[in-house]
C-alpha cells in the first residue's frame, strides 16, 4: 500500500489518543463551513457531504459540526480564505504536495518554507511534482470488518479502478467523477467505511529504506500537517512494513 495510505492509516488508528484532535476538528470545521456556503443539504452538496464524511472519520462530535454549517450558512467564515496548493521535496527526492487554506497566502508560504528547509526539504515552484499525482477519491475498509472478496465485488462493480490490500486495510481507488457512486455502493451493501476522501495519488511511489531519510520523510509531513492553515499532505513515498512499525510502534 502506499506510503501516503499507510501513514494516514496510522494516524487514523492512533486518533482517538491523539493530542491534536482540537486542531484537527478546528481543520475539518473549516471544510464544513466553506462547504456549507453552498447549500447545507449534503445529498445536494458534495463538498459537504465529503467534510462530513472527514468530520464523522475524525469523530468530530455533532454540535461542532452542526456550528461549522451554521458559520458557512451564514457567511462567517470562509469569505476571506484561498485555496493554494504547494509543492516540493522531501529528503531523498519524494515529491510533496500541499493543499492550504489560508486567509494571509504571505504568512502562509512564509511558514510552509521554513517548515521544508527547517526538515531537510525544499519548496518548489508551482507545478514542479504536480504531475505526478492525479486526482482520486481514496476509499478505505478495515480488513476486519468485511471480506477482500465482497470488498472487490461491490467496489469494481460500482466503478473503482483498483482495490488494494495492507496493513489491516482496504484501499480503493475511484475515478474522481466515480467517488461518491462507488462510495454509496459501499454503503448500500453495508461494508463500513473508515474513510472516503478525495486524495491526490501518486502514479508511481519511490521506496524509502534508509531510517535517517524515513525519519526526515515522517517528521516533514508531521510538521506540516501540523500548520494550521495547511489541510491537506500528499507525498510519493513508500515505507517497508517492518521499518514503518519501528518508528512508530
Amino acid at each position: 500500500m502506499a506510503g501516503h495510505s499507510k501513514w494516514a492509516n496510522i494516524r487514523h488508528r492512533k486518533g482517538a489518543q491523539d493530542a491534536k484532535r482540537g486542531k484537527i476538528f478546528t481543520k475539518v470545521a473549516k471544510e464544513i463551513a466553506i462547504a456549507a456556503r453552498n447549500g447545507a443539504d449534503p445529498d445536494m452538496n458534495p463538498a459537504l457531504r465529503l467534510a462530513l464524511q472527514k468530520a464523522k472519520g475524525v469523530n468530530m462530535p455533532n454540535d461542532n459540526v452542526q456550528r461549522a454549517i451554521k458559520r458557512g450558512i451564514g457567511g462567517m467564515d470562509g469569505d476571506n480564505y484561498e485555496s493554494i496548493t504547494y509543492e516540493g521535496y522531501a529528503p531523498g527526492g519524494i515529491a510533496v504536495m500541499v493543499e492550504s487554506l489560508t486567509d494571509n497566502k504571505n504568512r502562509t508560504v512564509a511558514e510552509v518554507r521554513h517548515i521544508f528547509s527547517k526538515r531537510g526539504g525544499s519548496l518548489g515552484e508551482s507545478g514542479c511534482v504536480g504531475y505526478l499525482f492525479s486526482r482520486k477519491g481514496v476509499i478505505t475498509v478495515n480488513a476486519e470488518s468485511a471480506s477482500e472478496d465482497d470488498v472487490m465485488l461491490v467496489a469494481l462493480d460500482a466503478g473503482a479502478e483498483d482495490v488494494k490490500s495492507g496493513d489491516g486495510m482496504f484501499e480503493i481507488i475511484a475515478a474522481a467523477e466515480d467517488f461518491m457512486a462507488v462510495r454509496d455502493a459501499m454503503e448500500e451493501a453495508g461494508i463500513p467505511i473508515e474513510t472516503a476522501e478525495m486524495n491526490m495519488v501518486p502514479a508511481t511511489t519511490i521506496t524509502v529504506e534508509d531510517e535517517k531519510i524515513a525519519t526526515q520523510v515522517l517528521s516533514l509531513m508531521e510538521a506540516l500537517e501540523d500548520c494550521d492553515d495547511v489541510q491537506n499532505v500528499y507525498m510519493n513515498f513508500d515505507i517497508d512494513d517492518a521499518l514503518m512499525e519501528q518508528l512508530n510502534p
